[in-house]
């Protein structure tokens, strides 16, 4: 489930939910009258869908409609990750939402304009479900890279690498986000080969996605089950979204409740710990959404993470002296205890805030338990595996009489020039970007994509496996072998920051990028859509994701400054926990000496030791029907990570209700349980894109609201 710092939202439902889903309305049309087409098989996801012989054939399935709005898709889930990512590392990913959504906008245009004229030409007539594949495939190339500026992109500002303000920075950003956005593009056509077509891994959100495609095309039937959901989703987004600009103006009052201030104030004064260590109540739809979709289990582990981090250990630490915070007002005893300044290394280990110490342990936990997580799923597939598997040459070499195991028809697969002319280009613009922008010579900036390329490989067999992607996470490793590169070369200090960070940029991004790409294919290959198709469409998406996320970072940090530039006491609207965790890496491998406390340092051994136990019994002694009682440690190091315990604990509600909805309401929970946590996630993100934007102009709730509530009378939010 998780992805780092960066929790990759999964659909915990699968295909079986919009396959219930499908039943459950053929049985309520069923008494309405309506005539219904019989259902297609579609249990077997390891090779495509079977030929429906009564559907029509779509002779148009790139056009320009599908890349235009899967692209504006794709910018919506983008806008609201890079919100979302800012303020806790958390992001969703579009293939569901761009399926929908694509659907509830170009099925009404296909039948109400004319296939003459120009407007026709390029929106109307018949639009099929290979077509939809196309707009979900524009969506998610579009809606990627933003995890490149909520992680690396700002850890540089944070370290004072780059320029004081991102706007002097904008064409080097751009040119590295090229780097890591495009040669991920081109290498997933063997990705595609390898694990869609020999390996026929799963991939459930892949497959769940062409499931729902499916089902939406499904005649009338399709029809009234995409109405429903388009309109559960459209309603839910506007509410959530004209809500959140309205807290921007009262944020202490409909947002935030600071319970601990409050009754401070009423004369329960040892009370205030409970604001001091950040235990506060948050209306956050998304983080409510979160829950939805995630599960009991990791909503939970998340929730029990945060009550060890930050009920039980962060107190201890500063009752012994083992770690301090900050006085943050003078009339009242507030202290912060989120502080993450990296303006003074020498006291990383002689005065650490209790978030600093227990960044450690969450980042040790995180990386170890992903690490075994992949050798563990890997270590069975890798024993069966022939010999000639690991001979590079049968990777290239055709057998004449080995038998084709591709479905699809060759005239319509991605060519191989496409893609090798695409990986030499990409690696050879890399190479000149990263040396003249970068000063990063081309063994290293093509070590950087090497990794990238391997990281890739065990995100595919994650993500194919499990649906969890810990690309980010594993993509750790990139800081970690640059940090030695950089101490054996003797770089200045700063020099070798930035050679870290950027390289971990390249890597990473270009690494999640093959990840999701692979996952879209695996959804045309079910539907039989057209390889070349999509990969034209990602590439357009990824064109649009360069310039969308670089755009949504410069308005981001305009509109909050301390995205980048922290106050000592750590208070910021966005708290930024992957920023924090990159940059102490970059600072850590760099260092002559680890800047880490003794006392973090032991519990981040002792607590990732319990993690990869963890694992290990659960994989190998504990019944699969129990798997669900066994904690997630990374959802537990995610917690340690992130300060803002108000998101947990609202994720741990939100599971709990899902929960509910569907044990009391099986049907209308799975016809509607993904539109309403999309429209919780979507409207909350973009809201606070709309709150960004107001607060550049000047008339946001900073300039005009109320900090009733509000600790201090200090406007919060």
């Amino acid at each position: 489930m998780a992805d780092n710092v960066e929790l990759q939202l999964r659909y915990h439902s699968g295909a079986s939910m919009e396959k219930s889903s499908t039943n459950e309305k053929e049985k309520e049309d069923s008494e309405e009258g309506l005539v219904l087409e019989p259902p297609v098989d579609d249990s077997d996801v390891t090779k495509p869908f079977p030929i429906d012989p009564d559907a029509p054939e779509e002779t148009h399935q790139l056009t320009v409609r599908a890349i235009v709005v899967g692209c504006a898709l794709g910018a919506v889930v983008g806008a609201s990750n890079i919100y979302l990512g800012l303020k806790t590392g958390f992001t969703f990913g579009p293939q569901l939402f761009g399926a929908i959504f694509g659907y509830a906008i170009i099925k009404p245009l296909s039948r109400i304009l004319p296939e003459s004229g120009l407007l026709g030409r390029f929106f109307g007539g018949p639009f099929g479900p290979k077509e939809n594949c196309t707009v979900q495939s524009a969506a998610t190339a579009s809606g990627g890279l933003g995890i490149l500026f909520v992680s690396a992109i700002p850890a540089m500002y944070r370290l004072h690498l780059l320029s004081d303000l991102p706007d002097k920075d904008i064409g080097r950003l751009i040119a590295l986000t090229v780097c890591a956005g495009f040669f991920g593009v081109f290498f997933v056509v063997p990705l595609r080969a390898y694990y869609i077509v020999h390996q026929k891994l799963t991939f459930p959100t892949p497959a769940a996605t062409a499931i729902t495609i499916r089902s939406l095309h499904n005649g009338r039937t399709g029809a009234i089950v995409a109405k429903k959901k388009s309109m559960a989703l459209l309603l839910t987004f506007a509410v959530v979204f004209v809500f959140k600009v309205m807290t921007g103006y009262a944020p202490g009052v409909m947002f935030d409740w600071h319970i601990g201030w409050t009754l401070y104030r009423l004369g329960f004064t040892s009370i205030i710990s409970l604001e001091n260590y950040g235990w506060i109540i948050e209306f956050t739809p998304a983080f409510f959404g979160a829950g939805m979709l995630s599960g009991l289990n990791a909503s939970w582990s998340f929730f029990g993470g945060a009550i060890l981090a930050w009920g039980i250990i962060a107190p201890a630490i500063v009752k012994n002296g083992l770690a301090f915070g900050i006085s943050t007002s003078d009339e009242f005893p507030l202290v912060s205890y989120v502080g993450l300044s990296f303006d003074d290394p020498d006291q990383y280990v002689t005065h650490p805030s209790p978030r600093y110490w227990l960044l450690w342990p969450g980042v040790l936990i995180m990386v170890l338990y992903s690490f075994a997580d992949v050798v563990l799923t890997m270590s069975p597939i890798l024993f069966k595996l022939r010999a000639h598997h690991f001979n590079p040459k049968s990777w290239f070499r055709r057998d004449p009489d080995a038998v084709d195991e591709d479905l699809t028809p060759r005239e319509d697969r991605i060519p191989t020039l496409w893609w090798t002319t695409g990986v030499a280009a990409s690696t050879i613009m890399s190479c000149a970007i990263l040396a003249t922008q970068w000063n990063m010579n081309v063994g290293e900036a093509i070590l950087a994509l090497i990794l990238g390329f391997l990281f890739s490989f065990i995100g595919v067999q994650s993500s194919g496996y499990t649906d969890i992607n810990p690309v980010t996470t594993v993509a750790k490793a990139s800081q970690i072998i640059f940090g030695g590169i950089t101490k054996g070369t003797g770089l200045e200090l700063k020099s070798a920051q930035t050679l870290n960070l950027a390289a971990g940029v390249v890597s990473a991004g270009a690494a999640g990028q093959a990840s999701d790409m692979t996952g879209d294919l695996k959804t045309g290959y079910l539907l039989r859509a057209k390889p070349r198709n999509q990969f034209i469409a990602q590439l357009c998406g990824s064109v649009v994701a360069v310039f969308l996320t670089t755009g949504l970072f410069l308005l981001f940090t305009k509109a909050s400054p301390c995205i980048i530039d922290p106050p000592a006491s750590g208070e910021c609207t966005y708290g930024a926990p992957s920023v924090a965790a990159w940059a102490a890496v970059a600072v850590a491998v760099t260092a002559p000496k680890l800047p880490i406390p003794k006392s973090s340092g032991i519990t981040a051994i002792v607590l990732a030791i319990a993690s990869v136990l963890t694992l290990t019994v659960k994989r190998y002694w504990i019944p699969k029907k129990y798997h669900h009682w066994v904690p997630n440690w990374n959802a537990i190091g995610l917690a340690f990570v992130v300060p803002q315990v108000f998101y947990p604990i609202a994720m741990a509600v939100g599971s709990v209700y899902a929960y509910t909805w569907q044990k009391r309401n099986p049907g209308s929970y799975d016809m509607y349980v993904f539109a309403v946590a999309a429209g919780l996630l979507a409207g909350e993100g973009l809201g606070g894109v709309f709150q960004a934007l107001l607060a550049v102009i000047g008339v946001d709730g900073g300039h005009f609201g109320t900090a009733i509530g509000c600790p201090g009378f200090e406007f919060c939010g």
